[in-house]
């Protein structure tokens, strides 16, 4: 039962991943203004090309997580999650720090959740 959990909180993190590259890669200049209320209107056109490679990394994320989710080997699909949950957490512990405490609530405690499901299933 604390796998399916588990599995199902790897799955709202990868979507939430491939949100944030939606909206990084291909609406920067258009909703990511009304989500990134902080950033002034005048730099969404010239910080396009970086929130693009932003959105790309938020995309190996979602891809390592959905990748996850489809190993036939259970261990492994716990390792492979661990491994790139622990990726989105620093992420967002670390975009916490320097940027919006909000990301640590979006991005990291999904991630911190779903690290302990795992963990709880290996070792209850």
């Amino acid at each position: 039962m604390i796998l399916i959990v588990a599995k199902t909180i790897i799955g709202i993190v990868a979507l939430l991943h491939i949100y944030f590259l939606w909206l990084e890669m291909f609406a920067w200049t258009t909703r990511a203004k009304k989500v990134f209320r902080s950033l002034p209107d005048h730099l969404f056109e010239p910080t396009k090309t970086l929130a693009a490679n932003q959105g790309l990394y938020n995309g190996f994320l979602a891809a390592g997580l959905i990748w996850s989710l489809i190993i036939q080997n259970t261990d492994w699909q716990i390792y492979v999650g661990l491994f790139f949950l622990g990726c989105v957490a620093i992420a967002g512990m670390y975009g916490a720090a320097t940027a919006s405490k909000k990301i640590f609530t979006v991005q990291a405690l999904p991630a911190l959740v779903g690290i302990a499901l795992l963990l709880a299933h290996l070792f209850l």
